[in-house]
């Protein structure tokens, strides 16, 4: 063909990219373009908005880094804002296109649009649709998508056992562009979020695990530092539950959500980690981690809307409360939990958040003070750099108890403070008004009398808040249910 337009959507590399490969391979000219859709921002229908500022910032540190690969190779990244099915046929005429190349994605407003865009475009040019976001690919699967297991660990073996993880793709050495090509500016952080107030944020945080710099460039000097420079791989499963500080885990999730690098790619890379260094289980665990995030890619191919029911995907029947008070004390970080209070205020102020706290923060928003689950998915949804649709609101219906599990998956995040937590170094980082309390009042700082909050100088009420509920008693009913 002439020429091709590439929609890039979170699939924002050049390495191990087919949406781009194939339309550099197939077509004399190739015009890359990346619509800034008006849909992507505002309010959700459950309060907070969709797109924050953190992760505002991390794309448009990508789209930057896109198009400098892209210039490098003699293309061009154009930019533009509207609606996808109208940008796009819009731009198929101008530059007299015979297709367009794009990823596909199995969320549901992703699809919608994907349609959208194929409805508007005229009879004579193509949407050629790739599959690009997960480590094994949707028509490589032992069992059809709509047929596979709804609980992880049976469709995790079916998969290791019956399919291989193709090789991932080089970067296209040349990208010819069109003549005269308008790129348009990439937009702000406000102007991405749809808000001024995300252009004041402020600058990094040195409590932060990792600045978190967007783009390809950023995420494979990340792989570099934590596999090769740093060694860590051979540890990952045994200290991945850490709190603080960059090298406890890996810290792909944001490159992954935005595709700025592809889980291929990484497999690869764990491959030859394991042939250079060590094969153990932690590199195993890894790999094991991609997996569970393909699990909730291809759950959403099967499922779809469902994943968003009060209910989820089993129709579970659960009296969900809408509190909006008690919503926004967990959202700000002020229940006076401190374990759940220093997992909010880090995510509020650096867009990221441990596993092990995501699962603490969550389950005390459904399990301790049950409410809707859909909530808390919509708040990670605006804060996280790494939102990643299916892989939040999937782990969000598990921990509600409504998703893949149908087990008791509450969290007693009081002894799961002392556990991962134990000296309360992390809670004393984030919530510095608890700075000097030894870290069994730091923990449970309610135990303090009026006689040792004096000498701490910690009035409750006063430098930090009073409980909202009464944990103790809330987390010992919970374990007797």
């Amino acid at each position: 063909m002439d020429t091709a337009v590439v929609w890039f959507r979170d699939d924002l590399r050049i390495t191990d990219n087919p949406v781009l490969a194939d339309a550099v391979d197939r077509a004399d000219t190739v015009l890359p373009a990346y619509v800034v859709d008006p849909r992507r921002r505002g309010d959700s229908e459950y309060g907070p908005a969709k797109l924050g500022g953190h992760r505002a910032r991390f794309r448009r540190e990508s789209l930057l880094d896109l198009r400098d690969s892209l210039r490098e190779r003699g293309g061009e990244l154009v930019v533009e804002e509207g609606r996808a099915e109208s940008v796009l046929p819009t731009l198929a005429a101008e530059y007299d296109a015979d297709a367009v190349f794009a990823q596909t994605k199995p969320a549901t407003e992703e699809l919608e649009r994907e349609h959208a865009v194929r409805e508007s475009l005229p009879a004579d040019v193509e949407l050629e649709r790739r599959w690009t976001h997960t480590l094994y690919h949707i028509n490589d699967l032992p069992t059809p998508y709509d047929q596979i297991n709804d609980t992880f660990t049976p469709w995790r073996k079916e998969v290791e056992q019956g399919t291989e993880v193709r090789s991932p793709l080089s970067a296209p050495e040349k990208i010819p562009a069109p003549e005269s090509v308008e790129s348009g500016p990439i937009p702000t952080v406000g102007e991405l979020a749809g808000s001024e107030t995300a252009d004041t944020l402020d600058g990094p945080d040195d409590r932060a695990v990792l600045p978190f710099e967007g783009g390809e460039t950023a995420g494979k000097e990340r792989l570099e530092s934590y596999f090769w420079e740093g060694d860590h791989l051979r540890e990952y499963k045994e200290t991945r539950n850490g709190m603080l500080g960059a090298d406890y885990s890996s810290k792909f999730s944001p490159y992954l959500a935005a595709g700025c690098l592809s889980p291929r790619w990484i497999h690869r890379e764990v491959e030859r980690y394991e042939e250079q260094r060590v094969s153990n289980e932690d590199t195993y665990w890894l790999l094991f981690e991609l997996a569970w995030r393909d699990f909730f890619q291809f759950q959403f191919v099967k499922h779809g809307r469902d994943f968003f029911l009060p209910g989820g995907i089993r129709g579970v029947d659960k009296d969900w409360q809408h509190d909006r008070e008690q919503f926004q004390r967990w959202a700000d970080g002020e229940t006076g939990l401190p374990f759940v209070d220093a997992n909010m205020r880090e995510l509020n102020r650096t867009g990221y958040m441990s596993n092990r706290g995501r699962q603490n923060v969550a389950s005390f928003l459904v399990d301790a003070l049950k409410i809707d689950w859909r909530w808390g998915a919509a708040y990670f949804e605006e804060q996280l750099i790494d939102y990643d649709v299916a892989s939040n609101w999937g782990n969000w219906a598990y921990q509600g108890g409504v998703g893949n599990d149908s087990r008791d998956n509450h969290f007693n995040v009081l002894s799961q403070a002392e556990r991962y937590d134990g000296n309360a170094e992390y809670v004393r980082t984030w919530l510095p008004e608890l700075a000097e309390l030894p870290p069994e009042y730091a923990h449970r700082p309610w135990r303090m009398g009026e006689t040792e909050q004096a000498d701490h100088g910690v009035e409750l009420g006063i430098e930090y808040p009073r409980p909202m509920i009464d944990f103790e008693d809330r987390y010992a009913e919970l374990g007797r249910q």
